[in-house]
């Protein structure tokens, strides 16, 4: 089983950059779906060997505390795993997503708040990393 804190050492923590619009959002995340389609590309037996149990995205590491970390299903829908450590941002979530607050520690979101989440996260974001995979503890 993969440690959700233990990330790949080829990608490592990015500081985070402030974004203040939605076209800023939408083209961070333009370029972050780039850079992990290529990495997905360079490693064509990672999704063979994990297969679809692991998530493929970004991860978020919290200013005061703990990590996120985000991947778009086959729906379209974002996953969003919140570590214990990171509990205290829950609120935050569930203001600017305005979904409820789920009973374990991933959230099921719609793909049209994805930009909302990370405007609202922004200024509570330390730093992120590309994610080539994490097991969300669902069942």
């Amino acid at each position: 089983m993969l440690d959700p804190h233990n990330h790949s050492p080829n990608f490592p923590d990015h500081p985070w950059i402030s974004l203040e619009t939605p076209q800023d959002v939408e083209g961070w995340m333009d370029l972050q779906n780039r850079e992990l389609q290529e990495a997905i590309a360079k490693l064509p037996g990672h999704t063979q060997q994990y297969g679809q149990s692991l998530g493929q995205g970004i991860a978020f590491r919290l200013g005061l505390g703990g990590d996120l970390f985000m991947h778009t299903n086959s729906d379209g829908d974002v996953l969003l795993y919140v570590t214990p450590e990171a509990a205290w941002v829950i609120p935050v979530i569930s203001a600017v997503t305005q979904v409820d607050v789920p009973r374990g520690q991933v959230w099921i979101l719609p793909a049209h708040v994805l930009t909302q989440l990370v405007l609202g996260l922004n200024s509570l974001i330390d730093s992120s990393w590309l994610v080539l995979g994490h097991r969300f503890r669902m069942k």
